[in-house]
């Protein structure tokens, strides 16, 4: 009984921590759909792929969502014509680099601007190298069947033709908004269920016990991180708790990989991407995040 007591609370915290999130998320899609335009998007967008992955990770700075909001808006971006290297970037440094995560990593950790700057330019490093990356092996955007079509129909809409009254444009907001929270918000359930389960019948102490060096140490708190499933907004309180456990190179781990890739948005993008992309993505974050935890560690310890 005490179990599934503890069972139902971490599966409810989730869920209610994660919802004004999507909220603000899909409400952000629906804006996008309804007042940004391909042309726009064309115009402001740099041709070459290295300086539109740049402007993808520092567009993160503008959105204040967490990695529970974000696959809808990247959605939404690629469908109005956005690259996938520059709504990859953002997508991965969005939940990270935005002013809120920012300030509540710098609370978390005593006022600390050096923990808040190794987060956020590991964050865009790893961005930057993993949207280049995985641009060049995806030159098609590989997103599902349903979304590829729903991208078609929201270039035609950006043929030229009358204005559209405001009120219509705000009622197709609130439309387009709804529909994104049912399609993201089963994946959303789900993931908290699982990320639950995990953390009532997996403990804790067992994984903190195999950290014994740096390498093993990081893919412990990566480890943590993707189980915890925590909204990025929260983590840093979580991860300064680990501070006389874990060195700092670790530590980074954790605060990067988390918003990344967890429990959560995996299902929600494996319902927007298809799974061989999901999986190739997921493998260069953990790569290029143990990469830099471990010269983070070299370099601050």
């Amino acid at each position: 009984m005490t179990t599934f007591l503890q069972l139902n609370t971490i599966f409810l915290s989730m869920v209610m921590e994660a919802i004004p999130f999507v909220l603000v998320g899909v409400l952000i899609s629906g804006l996008i759909q309804s007042f940004i335009t391909e042309r726009w998007i064309a115009k402001i967008m740099p041709k070459n792929r290295f300086l539109s992955s740049l402007f993808g990770c520092s567009v993160g700075i503008l959105f204040p969502s967490c990695e529970c909001g974000i696959v809808p808006i990247t959605r939404r971006l690629l469908g109005k014509g956005v690259p996938l290297n520059a709504g990859i970037a953002f997508m991965l440094t969005g939940p990270v680099v935005n002013p809120i995560v920012l300030f509540s990593t710098y609370v978390a950790f005593g006022n600390d601007w050096r923990i808040v700057a190794v987060r956020a330019g590991m964050a865009f490093a790893v961005a930057l190298v993993v949207s280049v990356s995985i641009s060049l092996l995806f030159p098609a955007l590989p997103l599902r069947q349903a979304i590829q079509e729903m991208a078609a129909s929201t270039a035609l809409s950006d043929v030229p033709r009358a204005p559209m009254p405001l009120r219509r444009k705000l009622g197709s907001v609130l439309t387009h908004a709804v529909e994104e929270f049912f399609s993201v918000g089963k994946y959303l359930v789900l993931g908290a269920f699982i990320a639950a389960c995990m953390q009532t019948f997996i403990p804790t102490s067992s994984l903190l016990h195999i950290g014994s060096n740096p390498i093993m140490a990081s893919l412990v708190m990566m480890g943590l991180a993707f189980t915890m499933s925590l909204c990025s907004e929260a983590d840093a309180f979580i991860a300064s708790s680990f501070r006389s456990t874990f060195s700092m190179g670790s530590i980074s781990a954790f605060l990067v990989f988390g918003p990344m890739i967890d429990i959560k948005n995996t299902l929600m993008l494996l319902g927007t991407f298809k799974t061989k992309f999901v999986v190739v993505l997921i493998a260069f974050v953990s790569v290029s995040t143990l990469t830099g935890s471990l010269i983070v560690g070299r370099l601050i310890g």
